[in-house]
Parts: structure tokens; C-alpha cells; sequence
């Protein structure tokens, strides 16, 4: 809010800006736990590449252990859903 003091909008836009950052840092926030699981569990492969920006990719060799977690994922998605 503080970078551009001179700038205005609705209640509107306002609210969805607001919602739609917070909303991006939750689900950044989740996206990065799942990752660091899967990394964790040799699932993925995690480097970093010479733009110093961290990259990922499927462990080939782990493929239908991937596929499980994935799946015990969605299931305790929707038991917390309940």
C-alpha cells in the first residue's frame, strides 16, 4: 500500500486485490510445503539452476511411488474438507 501513495480504487477492487495476494501467498505458502515433502522423499529433484532461481523435477525412477503420495494427498485434502 505504502509503494504508491497517490493510488486509489473501489471497495471493490480493493477487496479483490487484497483477497486475490492473500489467496497467492497461501496457496505459495502450500505449493512450497508440498515440495519440500516430495524433495524430501527423493520424489523430486530440486536444484538450483545458474539464474540462482530453484528448479524441480520428477525423479523418473520413483514414478508410481509419486502417483501414492499424490493420491494419499487428495484423500487427506478431502477428510480435512469434511
Amino acid at each position: 500500500m505504502l509503494e504508491n501513495t497517490t493510488a486509489q480504487d473501489t471497495l471493490e477492487g480493493i477487496v479483490e486485490w487484497w483477497l486475490l495476494e492473500r489467496k497467492i501467498e497461501r496457496n505459495t505458502a502450500e505449493v512450497k510445503s508440498v515440495l519440500d515433502e516430495l524433495a524430501s522423499k527423493e520424489l523430486i529433484v530440486e536444484f538450483t539452476a545458474r539464474d540462482g532461481r530453484v528448479r524441480y523435477r520428477v525423479n523418473q525412477s520413483k514414478k508410481s511411488e509419486i502417483a501414492e503420495f499424490l493420491n494419499e494427498l487428495e484423500a487427506r485434502r478431502h477428510t480435512d474438507d469434511d
